[in-house]
């Protein structure tokens, strides 16, 4: 791997999305102490982050949609508390972040800041109430659906049933700007990217996703939301997954093929970075890889070792030190300081509390296995 040059600053990596809390809890029965060094089956460990040179990572709490309800609700803040644990654990490696200054301040410290998002708005059980709590424990995202359409908004793989958001669910994005939570557009359908686009006050993430126009998995992002995201300000962070990337390996798994499969590779990554910059500019991408969120990443970047190998294929396309310093982490940053006083008034209790009742829609949870095609 080629090295930086003296006089220029470490490119660091803050990481979009990582599912280390549920795979945790199944592999490691939510122990932290195992997780200096890897462990056979997870994709991250500290040491291997370290050799990854990441400066932070946002920790995915995910509940499966076997359960249900407070089902739900229990199960992720069972994930928040492995997170801070986690966190507690590796005092001189990691350091619980919830706003980009203090993220910037653990990078400073040589400590990798670790960030909480929630990828799912049915983990909330149809309350804001359960959402506020999230953000008081240090959550900063939450992507609108998972794998299934909820009572207020389409998922990309499910059928949809609203053409988008409803009320109630431009009323959560409302919610989420008045306390500085970014509106996660991940797994959400199109029609659902755009309503939350359109009511979004303050710049979204895209966590973990790929361009549509470049490999067609219903998971990635046409180009007129990828163009908007970079006109709002937003930042759109590239996933790993290898259904995400090349259509080759798309047709390969739609067709049920037996055997390995066409490989995804480090330029296959390179190519959906290209392409968010190309659409919406170089201040509108990031990487959120989604390690130990699926079962096979791409070739040179089996773990969370690997980033050093992209920014290697992305100089080598003519990325500036400039360049790779906004992919790797200032863009999302710059998108966490545009909610960071929103969160900070609602922690303060600047902001009063709805004195109303918020609408309890109810919840479907029905939703294909996690696999690949659905991480």
């Amino acid at each position: 791997m080629s090295s930086e040059a003296e006089n220029e600053s470490p490119i660091r990596i803050i990481d979009g999305h990582n599912d280390l809390a549920w795979a945790s809890r199944t592999n490691l029965d939510y122990a932290v102490d195992a997780l200096a060094h890897p462990i056979e089956g997870l994709h991250t460990s500290i040491d291997r982050m370290r050799a990854g040179g990441m400066g932070g990572q946002f920790w995915s709490v995910w509940v499966t949609d076997s359960l249900t309800g407070a089902d739900q609700v229990t199960a992720t803040l069972e994930q928040i508390d492995f997170v801070h644990r986690f966190t507690s654990a590796f005092p001189d490696d990691l350091r619980l972040a919830v706003t980009a200054t203090e993220a910037r301040r653990a990078m400073q410290e040589g400590r990798m800041a670790s960030l909480i998002g929630i990828e799912g708005g049915d983990q909330i059980g149809g309350s804001m109430a359960a959402m506020r709590q999230y953000a008081r424990l240090g959550a900063r995202y939450m992507t609108l659906t998972w794998s299934n359409t909820i009572a207020w908004a389409d998922s990309a793989t499910d059928d949809a049933q609203h053409g988008g958001l409803t009320d109630f669910g431009r009323d959560v994005v409302r919610e989420m700007n008045r306390i500085g939570m970014i509106p996660d557009l991940a797994h959400v359908a199109p029609d659902t990217m755009r309503d939350a686009l359109e009511t979004s006050q303050r710049p979204v993430l895209v966590t973990h996703s790929g361009a549509l126009s470049l490999c067609d998995h219903p998971r990635n992002v046409p180009d007129d939301v990828i163009a908007s995201i970079g006109e709002s300000g937003g930042t759109m962070m590239v996933a790993f997954v290898p259904t995400f990337l090349s259509q080759a390996r798309r047709d390969w798994f739609n067709a049920g093929a037996e055997g390995k499969g066409p490989d995804a590779t480090v330029a296959d990554v390179a190519d959906h970075i290209d392409h968010v910059r190309e659409i919406a500019g170089v201040d509108a991408v990031g990487l959120g890889a989604d390690y130990d969120g699926t079962d096979l990443m791409p070739v040179g970047l089996e773990d969370v070792s690997g980033y050093p190998r992209l920014l290697d294929e992305l100089r080598s396309r003519g990325w500036s030190h400039g360049d790779l310093q906004k992919l790797g982490s200032e863009n999302v940053l710059r998108v966490l300081d545009a909610n960071d006083d929103d969160y900070r008034r609602f922690l303060s209790g600047q902001q009063p509390l709805p004195t109303g009742t918020a609408i309890r829609p109810a919840i479907d949870t029905t939703a294909p296995d996690t696999a690949e095609e659905t991480a």
